[in-house]
């Protein structure tokens, strides 16, 4: 590369740029691509010139503006020209076939379900064990093991022979063991899932089966079975296990959250729920419910002196607020309803409201705010949340429980002496025809079937089969309870609340207060 002296020396001539190469001559300066300098310029410039004139043109314009203008219809261009594109790379839907399926006969079909997951869990007694493939060869003289120790899984509808013999047992001893087992519990009585301890020993042969040495299992919470070989016989042993049936009491004061505040108090996932759906049934939870309040949850409990244990039923469900008792619900009776302790035994008169709510809509004519037009309104309107109970206002019998129309899910009750009513738009009915239900009782929960602009409940009251105003008549309910099961009930509630919280966790034969 050189530089003329003029151009270093600031002279008028322009300064020349050339290439010194051996044996060849200067060119012009190439492009990549076999294109000159000037041929590339020239494309640059009409590249720059369409690019200005196509950024004038609105190629998207709003079809809904200047409709049958050069605009919209240059817009409409460019929306058929989309979709024909769209449409040139519609996807082929043309149908493939599919390998068909394997046909299984019976034996096959109760082969597979047998060697899926569950009925393997729970000791599957099909006896079928996989085919053995080419690359399987039997061992020689290997030893086999002088005492066999297994644990079995108990199925559900299994029995005790089959179990044994599915484990390897032969079937006299198999046939022995059932026998003793059957005479000291019922086995039906087992729960899926038990399991059954065996030990089996050294053949008397090649290719005979296992005897039978011992046995051991859990038949009960409280009760341990052990059965061994003894005098060419078995011996059947029963352990029974210490077993604390205090109650478990949980209370703690209300947060963020009842469920939260429960789980930090350490009450059982189970017995929550149980507390949860009874609260729901007397009370809003909210409404009802506020920080600060006190939760007192009273569950059964079993715990063994072997470390188990076992949650019950909810036996007590209560809500405190400053130190009232704001709701005391026992479980009480054969059916396991809960009962509120201020209400047993005790009479109410007056309005009986069947939700937690307020008035939105008397009895008499109204413009229908759904039909456009005046009729008679022959029910009173209770706003209130979507799915919030809807109580009997009454003993009584369901007459109706199902969709009515425009009442939506309609429960309709027959409370004797001529008297009714019934309870429209229900989201979800909670009794059905026929059943016997108490004053207080869940029949359903709030929504907004049928002819409605929201949640609410419409309630009607009929005498003699005509609708009167729900507003005139003042209900008397009474709890009918004898003066005995009333002073058990109290007896009850009493020693419930007098079990202190946490009881049930003191350590086994220590004094539990």
């Amino acid at each position: 590369m050189f530089i003329s002296r003029e151009a270093l020396d600031g002279g008028s001539a322009t300064a020349s740029l050339g290439l010194r190469l051996t044996g060849m001559a200067a060119s012009p300066a190439r492009i990549p691509g076999n294109r000159s300098a000037g041929q590339v310029g020239q494309l640059e410039r009409l590249r720059r010139h369409w690019a200005a004139r196509l950024a004038h043109l609105d190629w998207a314009p709003d079809l809904a503006e200047d409709i049958g203008s050069p605009r919209w219809f240059r817009g409409l261009g460019t929306l058929f020209g989309l979709s024909a594109l769209a449409l040139a790379f519609l996807p082929d839907f043309s149908t493939m076939a599919a390998p068909p399926a394997m046909p299984l006969d019976p034996a096959a079909r109760a082969a597979f379900h047998a060697q899926t997951i569950r009925p393997l869990a729970l000791g599957s007694g099909s006896w079928v064990r996989m085919g053995l493939t080419d690359r399987v060869r039997p061992a020689a003289n290997v030893p086999e093991r002088a005492v066999v120790q297994l644990t079995a899984s108990f199925g559900a509808g299994d029995s005790f022979e089959r179990l044994l013999q599915r484990a390897g047992a032969g079937a006299g001893d198999a046939a022995r063991v059932s026998n003793l087992v059957s005479g000291s519990i019922d086995p039906a009585g087992l729960a899926p899932g038990t399991q059954i301890d065996i030990t089996l020993g050294r053949r008397e042969g090649p290719g005979l089966p296992r005897p039978l040495d011992a046995i051991s299992f859990r038949a009960r919470f409280d009760l341990k079975l052990t059965i061994a070989r003894s005098n060419g016989g078995f011996v059947l042993r029963s352990t029974a296990i210490p077993v604390s049936t205090t109650p478990l009491r949980i209370r703690g004061t209300i947060g963020a959250g009842l469920y939260r505040s429960a789980r930090a108090a350490g009450a059982p996932i189970e017995a929550i729920q149980q507390y949860l759906q009874v609260l729901d049934q007397h009370l809003s939870l909210d409404t009802a419910i506020e920080p600060g309040d006190t939760f007192d949850i009273i569950v059964g409990f079993k715990r063994a002196a072997s470390g188990e244990t076992s949650v019950g039923e909810l036996l007590f469900a209560g809500v405190e607020r400053d130190g009232k008792a704001k709701a005391q619900l026992l479980r009480w009776g054969g059916d396991g309803q809960f009962f509120e302790a201020s209400g047993m035994g005790a009479q109410r008169s007056g309005l009986i409201m069947p939700v937690v709510g307020r008035i939105t809509s008397n009895f008499g004519a109204r413009r229908h705010p759904i039909l456009g037009y005046t009729r008679m309104h022959a029910g009173v309107d209770f706003g209130a949340a979507w799915g919030s109970p809807i109580y009997a206002v009454g003993d009584a019998t369901v007459s109706f429980a199902g969709w009515a129309g425009g009442h939506g899910n309609h429960v309709k009750l027959e409370h004797g002496g001529g008297w009714g009513t019934g309870y429209s738009h229900m989201s979800r009915i909670a009794v059905s025809p026929g059943t016997r239900v108490r004053a207080g009782q869940v029949i359903g929960y709030v929504g907004s079937t049928g002819l409605s602009t929201g949640p609410h409940l419409h309630y009607e009251l009929y005498r003699n089969g005509a609708k009167v105003d729900p507003l005139s008549v003042r209900f008397t309910v009474s709890n009918q309870v004898d003066a005995k099961e009333l002073a058990a009930f109290r007896a009850r509630m009493a020693a419930l609340k007098a079990v202190a919280p946490g009881a049930a966790l003191a350590p086994l034969g220590s004094p539990i207060t």
